[in-house]
């Protein structure tokens, strides 16, 4: 079959107005991240006000991640965000690096890793059947099982198709669907909020004893601060993907930033409310003492609630996995859909559908790889791999903004520069270093992740050439 040229020449629809843009960026940040990250934060940094501290320096550091932005927004409104700024900056060979590790690893891992956690919650609701039993210890290389958990996959994939039929079907639909979710997601975690600081039991720390600082000093301070500022990164991880559909904004250049500073300021305000709840109910000691495969936010609410508090909990984490889920379905798929465009992909990714005008050949190879992630099973260990490599592009855009502007290729004014820029080129620099030195085996191996698609990117050249 060969290609169908009217069907890459078809315009997506500028569909996306400012609050379903804000709604958007706040509901792909809300996910799991902001019921967990209390434990392993009150275990790197016993301090009630530091660990506050490190959910505010996020959203701060995220917030200037949205000036930068809106900068380079000045270059070009076409879809791709960030892949799109990185190839007018430093050529296609580097955004083509970006976009794969996003195809690859970072956008259909997170897909996949929101599918599981979702089904899992689900199957905490409603105890799933065991499927297949006797093939649970088939595995590939001691390495994957496939058939492990298969009802919770299955469910999981499910879900991943339905939401992408229903991306294929307009990006309006979509928007609307994350409305109504995040929306209810919202007045989920107020709930639980108000119930936490009405609170008449007995106080945790921050109650009982006053404002109560760990003494921990230089290094030991400096290393355990970074180290709850990573799990709050985590929570906020998705911020920029807003940029990923900007093709399909209306007025990008204008409402970019004001999306992003709007759904991370949504994010913050809930972020440390939340997690303020949390210290508030229980002290750090026993945040810090909740074991991995337990939900912190459930050990809370229980405590709140009774027994009904962790249903209570895994409801609201359904509700927060299915709207980061139709988020992240709705942008990563773009970023494969521009490098389609611009050759560096497989050429049916850049079809849009004559009638619903998405790029869906973009997502539904977006699908099939997030299933087989889930499949696998390995899609948290993988994205663990590369979570520094989000921040390396990162710090290459902030450099990329200072070229553009000394090149006098952006001539507007960009709030904070160029000190913001400046920050995040050091903070990045900060964060793929300490990475590189504490996890030096999973930074190698995402980095030669990252590098398996050059055979691709020739081939890639070769075939358009």
């Amino acid at each position: 079959m060969q290609e169908n040229p009217d069907r890459t020449r078809i315009p997506l629809k500028r569909v996306i107005g400012l609050p379903t843009a804000i709604l958007l960026v706040a509901g792909i940040m809300i996910g799991s991240g902001a019921f967990k990250k209390i434990a392993p934060m009150s275990q790197s940094l016993m301090s009630e006000p530091y660990i506050l501290l490190a959910w505010i320096a996020a959203g701060t550091i995220s917030v200037f991640g949205a000036f930068t932005y809106s900068g380079l927004a000045a270059m070009t409104s076409e879809t791709g965000g960030i892949y799109e700024y990185l190839r007018l900056i430093y050529g296609e060979f580097v955004a083509f690096l970006l976009g794969w590790t996003y195809f690859m690893i970072v956008g259909t891992g997170s897909i996949a890793a929101l599918a599981f956690v979702f089904s899992q919650s689900a199957d905490a609701l409603f105890h799933f059947p065991q499927l297949l039993p006797a093939f649970q210890d088939v595995s590939v290389a001691h390495f994957i099982y496939p058939f492990r958990g298969l009802s919770v996959k299955i469910l999981a994939m499910s879900m991943i198709i339905l939401l992408t039929v229903l991306n294929i079907r307009g990006v309006k639909k979509a928007g609307i669907l994350n409305n109504i979710v995040t929306a209810a997601k919202i007045l989920g975690i107020l709930l639980l909020i108000s119930a936490g600081i009405f609170y008449t039991g007995e106080p945790g720390n921050m109650l009982r004893d006053g404002i109560s600082f760990h003494p921990l000093t230089g290094a030991a301070l400096f290393s355990g601060f970074f180290g709850a500022l990573l799990s709050a990164l985590w929570a906020y991880d998705g911020w920029a993907t807003i940029t990923f559909v900007t093709g399909e904004m209306k007025n990008p250049e204008r409402n970019l930033p004001y999306a992003i500073v709007g759904g991370v300021g949504i994010a913050t305000i809930l972020y440390v409310l939340l997690n303020y709840v949390y210290m508030k109910v229980l002290p750090l000691e026993q945040l810090a003492a909740i074991p991995e495969h337990k939900i912190a936010a459930a050990v809370v609410s229980e405590t709140l609630f009774g027994r009904a508090g962790a249903s209570l909990i895994v409801t609201l984490i359904l509700t927060c996995t299915f709207g980061a889920l139709n988020g992240c379905i709705m942008v990563y798929p773009r970023i494969t859909f521009r490098m389609a465009q611009e050759n560096v992909f497989f050429k049916k990714a850049a079809w849009v559908h004559p009638v619903f005008k998405t790029p869906y050949v973009a997502l539904a190879y977006t699908c099939v790889w997030s299933c087989v992630l889930v499949m696998t099973g390995t899609f948290d260990q993988i994205t663990n791999l590369v979570v520094f490599s989000t921040y390396l592009f990162f710090g290459l855009a902030a450099a990329g903004l200072i070229k553009m502007k000394m090149q006098k290729k952006i001539t507007k004014q960009v709030i904070g520069y160029p000190v913001i820029p400046v920050m995040i080129i050091l903070f990045c620099g900060i964060l793929v270093v300490n990475t590189l030195i504490v996890q030096f085996r999973a930074s190698l191996l995402g980095l030669l992740l990252m590098f398996s698609g050059l055979p691709f990117y020739f081939w890639f050249k070769r075939n358009h050439a």
